[in-house]
């Protein structure tokens, strides 16, 4: 486009300067891309989430007083504790419980509160007082809530094959295996395992032998405490410098020497384990906690079935897609192998791609969004106007997405519900800019005006109002920014975002729709208009 003399126009608003710097500048149409090459990166780099993460902080103070009771507990630990822990600055609740031995407190901040300084500041008040915790009361144990971390985004259920020849134990130690290979996937912050049983040697003591031998449990206990799983070894060094290690087999590798173990002495004769008790190697029979699976295998259910989940977490704002995906690329390679061990196994929990799903399913309805408003246009204005105000509508989400994603945001239902909110209102600069300029464009005088004065003129004309509309709108949504509780931080993506995208449009509309006008809009041939126009301007010259 060939660049014309536009000096001698005059602006007094900063849309009609906007205007008038961009409309000849060679460095528009590079704007133009770089604006939607930065947006659509964002889109794709950005994490994905299917719902935005709320800062949820407090913590559990333990506190172990051998010997006590629970009356004791509460009176001495538990109400001292619970009146110094409220002098703590953003605190909403503190729950107490009072048991034989243990004081355990419960606090829970206000939502929106930092995790790290609320973490700090609980330690720092328990560690202040110290000195007025009941002699013969051990160290407080203090364990934050961390909720960031504590939910999982995957869930994997591994159980056993009709055909399987393993137990529960073998399951639980393939499982182990695969679980260690999962904590070295990036981003993933810790794994846990439910529904798991390990192996032990279980013990059952015949009580009628027990009394035969005029033995007591707690006899029994105190033998079985002493023996030691792993015998450490004993190192020295020699003279010249070289190291001997002495080592020592494991004490205890089957029933037998664990029946072998000398529990007493009967006149002057060692009584074994296996005389007074029944010992079998199996698993931790002790631990009920059990977790099964219902599984549809064509159009029957599957008759249920014991299983170990795996549970997978991943760190604060990384992207759930990412991490989820690589978890079921890790699990693909031990398909093979878990197959031939007769292990079955089922993804119970995929956030990554609910979040994905989510995500996509809110971007393509923003797209088709755009393409009705589109169609709207085409109808009101003309196909040319509709082009331009349409282009405006993908500079002004990439803008709000490059800077929600330097501000540390993820994408989310409730950040696209944000944009779908906005979306009517983004528009609104741009078709009052394109409406002033069209309207400007069929006047009697546009015949006898530069194409760029009429861009530049329509545009400064409507910059002040459209300006204190656009403000007005970015002000009912700051409200909403200040609202507590989970609602609130639920929410905070839209009143972030919102008047983000509205000052972005306002921009957006100001420099684009004048340039584009310019370059794809035709003023109309109205020789009659412009005839009418002479005759009146000579007959004024008359009077």
């Amino acid at each position: 486009m060939q660049e014309k003399d536009i000096s001698h126009i005059k602006v007094t608003d900063y849309a009609g300067k906007l205007a008038k710097a961009f409309i000849y500048n060679p460095l528009t149409p590079i704007l133009a891309v770089f604006l939607l090459a930065i947006g659509y990166l964002s889109l794709v780099i950005m994490p994905r989430e299917e719902d935005p993460q709320i800062a949820i902080s407090g913590g559990t103070v333990m506190v172990v007083l051998p010997g006590a009771s629970p009356k004791e507990v509460d009176n001495i630990i538990v109400k001292p504790l619970e009146r110094k822990l409220r002098e703590i600055s953003g605190v909403e609740h503190i729950y107490g419980v009072a048991t034989d031995n243990v004081g355990i407190i419960n606090v829970m901040y206000k939502i929106g509160e930092n995790r790290e300084d609320s973490n700090l500041k609980l330690y720092d008040k328990v560690m202040q007082n110290m000195e007025f915790m009941p002699k013969g009361a051990m160290q407080p144990l203090i364990k934050p809530f961390d909720i960031d971390i504590d939910v999982p985004i995957a869930t994997v259920a591994f159980y056993l094959k009709d055909n399987s020849t393993l137990k529960n134990v073998d399951l639980f130690k393939k499982v182990k295996d695969i679980q260690q290979s999962f904590n070295e996937i990036e981003h993933v912050s810790k794994t846990t395992l439910k529904g798991e049983h390990k192996e032990q040697y279980n013990v059952q003591v015949d009580l009628h032998k027990l009394s035969g031998y005029h033995l007591s449990l707690g006899q029994i206990m105190e033998a079985l405490k002493s023996l030691a799983v792993n015998v450490p070894d004993v190192k020295n060094s020699v003279g010249d410098g070289k190291i001997v290690i002495f080592g020592v087999k494991n004490a205890i590798n089957s029933v037998e020497d664990v029946g072998n173990v000398i529990v007493a002495s009967y006149m002057n004769s060692p009584i074994y384990l296996k005389d007074i008790a029944m010992v079998e190697k199996s698993y931790d029979t002790q631990n009920y906690k059990s977790a099964e699976i219902i599984y549809k295998d064509g159009d029957k259910f599957s008759k249920t079935k014991e299983q170990i989940t795996l549970s997978i977490s991943k760190l604060k704002g990384t992207n759930a897609v990412t991490v989820s995906t690589a978890v079921t690329d890790k699990l693909q390679t031990y398909e093979k192998a878990l197959a031939e061990a007769g292990i079955g196994y089922m993804i119970t929990r995929n956030y990554g791609s609910r979040a994905d799903e989510a995500v996509n399913e809110l971007v393509s309805h923003l797209v088709i969004t755009i393409l009705i408003i589109a169609v709207v246009l085409v109808i009101a204005l003309g196909w040319r106007e509709s082009l331009i105000v349409t282009f405006t509508v993908p500079a002004i989400l990439a803008i709000t997405l490059f800077i929600a994603y330097l501000t540390g945001q993820t994408i989310n239902r409730i950040t696209l519900f944000a944009f779908l909110l906005s979306l009517g209102l983004l528009v609104d600069a741009a078709i009052i800019v394109i409406e002033n300029i069209h309207r400007h464009m069929h006047s009697h005088d546009a015949v006898d005006r530069e194409k760029s004065e009429i861009m530049i003129t329509a545009t400064d004309e409507i910059g002040a109002p459209t300006n204190i509309a656009t403000l007005a709108i970015i002000l009912t949504m700051v409200p909403m920014a200040f609202v507590g509780g989970m609602m609130g931080e639920f929410m905070k993506p839209i009143p972030y975002n919102v008047p983000v995208a509205l000052f972005a449009s306002l921009v957006i509309a100001y420099i684009f729709t004048p340039y584009l006008a310019n370059l794809m809009l035709k003023k109309p041939t109205m020789h009659h208009h412009k005839h009418h126009f002479q005759k009146d301007k000579l007959e004024d010259n008359k009077s």
